[in-house]
């Protein structure tokens, strides 16, 4: 595992380290050990992603409305939303990036923060609750691997079932973790990184 971990290209590393930070900050505050336990509902008011600002909300600073399609996607809810959150991060990280290189991965992994963003934000019934956490670009670095494997399959004529039966399984874990939470799931930032993930491969191709 650690030898797999020193391998890991820089982007992903720059992108835990800057999810890394602020969960460190507010599991301190969680904890009592500095500043006050209010702390991380103050982030989340001020970076979380509010749908009710695009709608007529009043922001806190005057470029909220726009600066959350990128913040939220650096916020998570603990400890435990932040592991996973990035175990996924280093499993789907480098096989984009090798794909991509360094520097246009970035570019991608902010284009499907905001394509969850975007998700969000068009179903009305988020407008009263906030969305964090990297689980939408997540969704968008699938998206782009099951749709580079989708066109090398079509090119050689290879049978697209794997790559539908992966979409159903993301279908399902989703539907299962919508139940588990509840129905505080974001799954309309899943599905729009995801599908913002899809139209990025046309334009990032594989070799």
């Amino acid at each position: 595992m650690a030898a797999g971990l020193r391998t890991l290209p820089w982007p992903v590393w720059l992108i835990f380290v800057l999810c890394l930070l602020p969960e460190l900050v507010l599991s301190g505050t969680d904890l009592g050990l500095w500043g006050q336990t209010r702390d991380r509902t103050l982030a989340i008011d001020y970076f979380g992603f509010w749908a009710g600002l695009l709608h007529g909300w009043t922001p806190n600073y005057s470029v909220q409305p726009y600066a959350m399609f990128l913040s939220y996607g650096f916020l998570h809810a603990g400890l435990v939303h932040f592991g996973l959150n990035m175990a996924t991060l280093f499993s789907l990280g480098p096989p984009v990036e090798r794909v991509a290189g360094g520097w246009r991965f970035l570019a991608c992994y902010l284009i499907l923060l905001v394509a969850g963003g975007l998700g969000f934000a068009l179903v009305p019934a988020a407008l009263a609750a906030p969305m964090i956490g990297a689980s939408g670009a997540l969704f968008g670095l699938a998206g782009m691997i099951l749709a580079w494997d989708y066109q090398i399959r079509a090119r050689r004529r290879i049978p697209i079932l794997p790559v539908l039966r992966s979409v159903a399984m993301l279908v399902v874990l989703n539907g299962l973790l919508w139940l588990a939470m509840g129905g505080r799931l974001a799954w309309q930032t899943h599905l729009g990184g995801f599908v913002g993930g899809w139209l990025l491969a046309l334009w990032v191709r594989p070799r």
